[in-house]
């Protein structure tokens, strides 16, 4: 028992074993994600890719717009956008107070349904012993969508990532080397949740935590769950990186399900979405390919 278990963890590390992953390059190509200089991942464009988050997340911040007291007092011109945006919902001629809104709030899936017409969960995969998967739960998602994304600590190729990575299944590699930390357990739970609280600006949250429990508030932030396709089930979805642009949106970073590791790199955040290949329906589960790029 004792050996099958050992079996069983070299399995999972290996293809993290410097010498191994050098012996084996010539005959084991699919251990790592190749990339040739001329790739790229580009299944939709970037501003396609933003409209979608944009529209997402300020539907979300609408629907948590009476917790947004601290954020919108300092924002006096966005919060009367935002109520302006509520009055056209409710079909009204203009905006009533810039002091008082009643509205109804509905869960995180049901403003993702309401907003871009699917939901997405996570739950048993239907492989045989691949753990948890994720399913479109509810409505139909066309090709060419954001249908989820990869949340985690965001790491530059010269950053210490060796003990969050041990035992790890749920780390991404990024075209040009950069690492997304996908765990939502142990230690990689610990340094996003310190990373995020550490670049907090007042009430202005740079990234969301609720993706490490069981209720993101960020729906589309399960991507980290999505299996490897196989000869019965194949792809259906493929991962496209995304920097996000510093004109993104301050009182929206409150849902990116990201943060970088190092607070004095002065660059873009990356972030990872999953884009469907086909139209998918109700009930499916969302199957990616580990290994592949355009």
């Amino acid at each position: 028992a004792a050996l099958r278990a050992l079996r069983r963890r070299w399995g999972s590390y290996r293809h993290r074993f410097v010498p191994w992953v050098a012996l084996n390059l010539p005959r084991r190509r699919r251990t790592l994600r190749y990339v040739p200089d001329s790739s790229q991942d580009k299944i939709i464009s970037d501003e396609d890719v933003f409209e979608t988050l944009l529209k997402t997340f300020k539907a979300l911040f609408l629907n948590d717009f009476s917790k947004q007291a601290d954020i919108l007092a300092l924002l006096p011109e966005v919060k009367c956008q935002y109520l302006e945006l509520l009055a056209l919902e409710q079909k009204q001629s203009k905006v009533a107070s810039c002091n008082h809104w009643s509205q109804p709030v509905f869960s995180p899936e049901e403003v993702l349904f309401n907003t871009l017409g699917f939901t997405v969960r996570r739950d048993r995969s239907s492989l045989v012993s691949a753990g948890t998967g994720v399913f479109v739960t509810k409505g139909f998602v066309p090709k060419g969508t954001v249908v989820s994304m990869y949340p985690g600590t965001v790491y530059r190729k010269h950053e210490p990532i060796f003990f969050q990575s041990l035992g790890n299944p749920f780390i991404f590699r990024c075209i040009d080397g950069i690492l997304i930390d996908g765990n939502d357990k142990g230690i990689s739970r610990s340094v996003y949740r310190s990373c995020s609280r550490r670049d907090q600006l007042g009430p202005f949250q740079m990234s969301d935590e609720s993706w490490l429990t069981a209720s993101p508030q960020n729906p589309l932030a399960v991507g980290q769950y999505v299996n490897n396709c196989s000869y019965e089930k194949a792809a259906n979805v493929c991962y496209q990186e995304f920097d996000v642009p510093e004109h993104f949106p301050v009182e929206l970073k409150q849902y990116l399900p990201n943060i970088v590791y190092s607070h004095d790199i002065d660059s873009h955040l990356r972030c990872v979405v999953l884009v469907t290949l086909r139209d998918i329906k109700q009930g499916e589960e969302l199957f990616s390919n580990y290994y592949t790029v355009v």
